[in-house]
């Protein structure tokens, strides 16, 4: 993704991104403080309308269920005046708040810099799940990278393709950046995670992000580890995987679900290596998963290689499964952007657009799914139901 950033981050979008999302500190800030540190657009003379409230009054209603701009003017229109008062809309008369008709949302969101929006939002997120829920001592915390096309968004003529970072436990995405379709991931990595403090973080991968690069990237300049799997695009060290004495090695994990009509059975084993010829590799693991259709007795196989800076001391088999398995977190994020957002029918096509929705949605699942696993479609039609809701929900108090 040699996809530079659409304008410079601010000051103080800065010092939140090197403040370490990651880590314990302060208590976490109001959401619209974070959203004041994203650059505003437009040029000053002209402007009618806060880009605070306009980031605010979208937020609350895609978390009311809205998936288009057209869908963000009409529940706005709609919004009672306390309502509107608490997002920060202009005064326009005694008693009446204005707020921005949907040409004005669509060309904001549409120069927006939706780096800086990221940035902000996955601060505020893992911000509030700090304190909630403290992790294990000495258990390296994890994050997901991986890549997503919006199929019905286009941008220059070509579909838009984000590279996002997600921490496996929170569910908050980072970082979010578009590059250029599926190989631009690969040169998106440095810059995706370029302002993320992860000394001591864990971070996962597909196969698509196994090179030396970025494993010298991750561990050298990062300070951190990394969870590579291993295939066809790495043949050599494929190869090299495959020819460990796996038959000798013991399993040292099992799981077994059953859901989506089918049982999937999952085995680890692990061997810890030296000069592997992968930079920093410290485990080699191989997973293999046997899926069998709930209406047939027959197995399907499929060995998967993964290769790991974790040394044993750092990572037991079952925390080595629970991160693969964590992985899997931000591809069910794109998959529920597409099922409960309807993302990949969305007709947002101008300029950043695409991107800024994207990340919207990012904010509404990740503070959503903060308590614990939800049904997202009722609790966007419960926030439907009452414009509060959504205020309440973000944390914006309304008098």
């Amino acid at each position: 993704m040699p996809a530079d950033p659409s304008s410079p981050i601010p000051p103080a979008l800065a010092q939140l991104s090197h403040a370490d999302p990651l880590q314990d500190g302060a208590p976490p800030r109001h959401l619209l403080a974070y959203l004041a540190a994203v650059p505003d657009p437009r040029a000053a003379r002209g402007r009618r309308h806060s880009l605070i409230a306009i980031l605010a009054i979208a937020a609350a209603a895609v978390l009311a269920g809205a998936r288009s701009v057209t869908a963000i003017a009409e529940w706005a229109a709609d919004a009672p005046q306390p309502v509107r008062a608490a997002l920060g809309a202009r005064h326009h008369a005694p008693g009446h708040l204005a707020v921005p008709a949907e040409a004005t949302i669509r060309r904001t969101l549409a120069r927006l810099d939706p780096e800086a929006l990221a940035g902000a939002i996955g601060a505020w997120l893992t911000d509030r799940n700090r304190n909630r829920a403290a992790q294990p001592p000495r258990r390296p915390r994890a994050v997901a990278v991986d890549g997503k096309t919006l199929r019905g968004a286009r941008h220059d003529g070509h579909q838009v393709h984000l590279l996002a970072c997600m921490d496996h436990a929170s569910r908050a995405v980072l970082a979010q950046r578009q590059v250029d379709g599926a190989p631009g991931e690969v040169p998106g990595l440095q810059p995706l995670l370029a302002d993320l403090d992860l000394a001591d973080v864990v971070v996962t991968a597909d196969a698509l992000q196994t090179h030396p690069q970025t494993a010298e990237f991750l561990v050298t300049d990062k300070q951190a580890h990394y969870l590579l799997v291993v295939k066809a695009n790495q043949p050599t060290l494929l190869d090299r995987c495959q020819r460990l004495p796996w038959r000798r090695v013991p399993v040292l994990d099992r799981t077994r679900d059953r859901g989506h009509g089918r049982i999937e059975l999952r085995t680890l084993k692990a061997v810890s290596v030296n000069h592997f010829g992968f930079p920093h590799t410290a485990q080699v693991i191989q997973v293999t998963r046997k899926t069998r259709e709930l209406h047939t007795r027959r197995l399907r196989t499929v060995n998967v290689y993964a290769v790991t800076s974790l040394p044993h001391a750092r990572a037991s088999p079952a925390r080595l499964a629970d991160l693969i398995r964590g992985h899997w977190g931000i591809e069910a994020l794109h998959h529920l952007r597409d099922v409960t957002f309807a993302e990949d029918a969305s007709q947002v096509r101008t300029g950043a657009g695409p991107h800024v929705m994207a990340t919207l949605r990012n904010l509404i699942i990740g503070v959503l799914c903060q308590a614990g696993p939800v049904n997202l479609a009722a609790a966007l039609r419960r926030h439907a139901r009452d414009p509060h809701r959504p205020l309440a929900t973000l944390g914006i108090r309304s008098g």
